[in-house]
Parts: structure tokens; sequence; C-alpha cells
């Protein structure tokens, strides 16, 4: 039996509960003029809708829940996960979870990678890596 990409697609999309924000460095950061150091870099909202970030594990049982495998296991240890109309997320783009339930929200992960593509497509694929905003001191 063929796959209906457009239930496959609305079935996954209603489980994209989460809202993402996607932003693209948009500029310089600007030096403060007492300490010297740079301060925030600018940064362009390209995205603001339904979204997910997965883990490994979540990946796992997102395929699941559709009854197939639609998204192998990759080095990545997190995904974003956007719908087909997002647009493409670009290597080091910020993502972060604005709203959600599972304890995301404030954490901040980098594009590592330009988003997936696929003949067929149910939904935007994008690699993750955590931004590490602070490093611990060395013991």
């Amino acid at each position: 039996m063929p796959l209906d990409l457009s239930q496959a697609r609305a079935d996954l999309e209603a489980q994209l509960t989460d809202t993402v924000r996607i932003s693209r460095t948009a500029g310089q950061p600007v030096l403060d003029p007492v300490t010297g150091e740079p301060g925030q870099t600018p940064t362009t909202v390209v995205y603001d809708g339904p979204g997910a970030v997965l883990s490994t594990h979540g990946q796992i049982v997102f395929g699941q829940v559709l009854g197939q495998d639609w998204l192998s296991e990759g080095s990545a240890w997190y995904r974003l996960v956007t719908p087909v109309s997002a647009p493409v997320a670009l290597l080091g783009d910020l993502v972060e979870v604005v709203t959600e339930t599972g304890g995301l929200a404030g954490r901040i992960w980098l594009a590592d990678d330009v988003t997936e593509a696929s003949t067929v497509e149910i939904c935007r694929s994008t690699r993750l890596m955590e931004r590490i905003t602070t490093a611990p001191s060395a013991i």
C-alpha cells in the first residue's frame, strides 16, 4: 500500500506541539566600551512556529507513533523537526524552544548542518548541537 504523504504530514504535524524559533546571525556583536567584551550578536528570526526538538530517544518514539521509521538514527543527539512549510535552517542558525512541556525551554542549539532534504518530504529535519554558553571550571 503506498504511503499517503498528505496524511503522513498531517499526522506528524499534529505531534509538533512546541513552538520553536530559528534565528540567524544578522551582524557583528558590539563591544562593551567598559569591559571591552563583545556583547550579544544581533540575530533575525527566520521562523517562529510549530516544531519539536527531539533527543535520539525521542526520534525512536516518533517513529513508533507514526508506525514507520521516517527518521533514522544519526550521529547528532538532537534533531529539530518542523513542517515542510518552514524555512530551511542553515548551518549555525540558533534554535530555541519557546513553549513546551518537556523541560527544553531556555535551552539553545546550533544547527549542525543545513536542513536535510529528500525526494519525499514529510517534515524538515535538522541535526542540532547543544550550544554551551558557560564552561564549567576545570577541577
